[in-house]
């Protein structure tokens, strides 16, 4: 009986598929009793194969309806169309990358054992295995007239509707399914290797190393973030996973490592939504004798070096059609001067906590838990004057208080040489001139102690080992740092458990 196509089948209930698999599992076992008579069985170690899909379509991808060349080839592919007739059955095999090739089996080539044994142990989702000629079908279709086939790997379960989308939940949580039944997911994983690669080159073309830092540090540190706490057996104590490389990439720098750079996977212990997950991949980078204008000149070419490397273009497509343009020089505003035009009152960093209190609970303003100058001088902010940036925009010169780790400003009191790159109405960067004084760094520790000391989860800790490295000399250096997920959203318009792999669920 001829088996329904996967693009036009109905989604099996879970009766369906419980009666399938034990029917498919009845066929792995025909497979495997025949091993010692026809090779491979069900799961065989290796099948013949001499030619990719991709590769046979790029060679013969013009022949004419009803061409035949006389070539051979093997090739192997998961089988995602199939319909049985009398004498002549079809299936479309398809490769990794979505590309497909048709299977003809034909009594007259492969005789009637073997064209029965098809019809009954081949299903949707079987990986095979077919030899013969190179052809075009009557319809124009590429196709292998096959002389010879053989199961590569038997599927239990049958695959979901080809033409059916997956709903979100169903996409995260079983990938794979994903990644077989819809080309964005497919083009989505290459699209973040190809960004990785052009930010490796970019970097090669700076001079930069790459290196690696741990994973599990004795203490956290290089952000404001709640760590994960695990413990070591070996070491009989407790490790936190890594919520920033900094401190370590900034040793390096101390080390005489002045152009350096590392993409590594950073984990917070903190909540997840469409811009943030618990575990995500970042990108710091930091140059000896630059400072916050120098990396800030860095991260665009960074980025537009991806999107080019993507798109073709730095004006990129969205996943919803929509175009967005990277290009060109990017604005540059700063925080202080931005807020007090959008909020129509002068707020400088001499505002006091208790007028900023007022300004953000007139304008229904979140207060943040701990009512610092800084913390609500960022939140009256990111209320009057996030939502109406369109371009890429650096926000520059952000209060001292929540900035420990940077320079205080060079001409401007009360603020710091910080920035943060918004793109989509999000953070997708931060830079700095380094604060390279240990003197200043041990008393910005101290205070942020007192932070912790009064509740505050976030509060970084007085990290004695980096400060001592800070006082064999740290040269003048502009650092930055950047989520490769969040680049990606930037780039393809895809939330953020779309641009990773394998995102956590729950």
């Amino acid at each position: 009986m001829p088996e329904t196509p996967a693009e036009n089948a109905p989604e099996p209930t879970e009766e369906d598929i419980f009666e399938q698999k034990a029917v498919r599992l009845a066929k792995r076992e025909r497979l495997i009793a025949e091993r010692e008579s026809a090779a491979g069985g069900a799961y065989p170690v290796s099948v013949p194969v001499t030619h990719t899909i991709p590769q046979l379509r790029a060679q013969y991808g013009e022949l004419e309806a009803g061409a035949e060349t006389g070539d051979q080839a093997s090739v192997a592919g998961r089988i995602v169309f199939s319909r049985n007739t009398g004498k002549l059955c079809f299936a479309s095999l398809q490769s990794g990358d979505g590309s497909r090739i048709q299977a003809m089996i034909s009594l007259a080539n492969v005789g009637e054992e073997s064209l029965q044994r098809w019809k009954d142990l081949v299903d949707l989702g079987d990986h095979v295995a077919v030899s013969g000629e190179i052809i075009s079908s009557r319809r124009g279709e590429l196709s292998i007239m096959v002389s010879a086939w053989e199961i590569a790997a038997k599927a239990l379960l049958p695959l979901p509707n080809l033409h059916s989308e997956l709903s979100e939940e169903s996409r995260v949580r079983s990938r794979f399914l994903d990644l077989i039944v819809r080309d964005t997911a497919r083009t989505t994983v290459k699209a973040r290797a190809t960004v990785n690669a052009s930010l490796r080159a970019t970097f090669a073309a700076h001079d930069f190393t790459e290196v690696e830092t741990p994973m599990l540090q004795v203490q956290p540190g290089g952000a404001s973030a709640r760590p994960f706490i695990t413990h070591s057996n070996a070491f009989d104590t407790d490790l936190y996973m890594r919520i920033a490389p900094e401190l370590y990439l900034k040793r390096a720098v101390v080390g005489g490592i002045d152009r350096v750079f590392e993409i590594n996977r950073n984990f917070r212990n903190e909540g997840a939504d469409s811009t943030h997950s618990p575990e995500f991949a970042m990108l710091e980078a930091y140059q000896a004798y630059s400072d916050y204008n120098g990396i800030a000149d860095l991260t665009q070419e960074l980025i537009q070096n991806a999107a080019i490397a993507v798109a073709g273009s730095t004006t990129v497509t969205w996943a919803d059609g929509t175009e967005f343009d990277l290009g060109g020089q990017w604005d540059r505003i700063s925080m202080y001067p931005s807020l007090s035009e959008a909020a129509g009152i002068e707020i400088t960093p001499d505002t006091t906590v208790e007028e900023l209190i007022a300004l953000a609970t007139a304008n229904g303003v979140e207060i943040p838990k701990q009512e610092t100058h800084g913390k609500l001088v960022e939140e009256l902010w990111e209320h009057f004057v996030k939502q109406h940036l369109t371009r890429p925009t650096f926000v520059m010169d952000f209060p001292v208080d929540t900035s420990p780790l940077v320079r205080e400003h060079r001409s401007i009191a009360g603020v710091v040489e910080k920035w943060d790159l918004y793109v989509r109405g999000f953070e997708l960067a931060t830079g700095y001139s380094e604060l390279v004084d240990p003197v200043i760094q041990r008393e910005r520790f101290v205070e942020q102690a007192k932070l912790a000391d009064r509740g505050d989860d976030e509060a970084m800790r007085i990290d004695e080992e980096f400060l001592r490295a800070l006082e064999h000399g740290m040269p003048p250096t502009g650092g930055m740092g950047m989520g490769i997920d969040r680049l990606l959203m930037a780039i393809t318009g895809l939330g953020i458990r779309e641009t990773i792999l394998f995102p956590l669920v729950k």
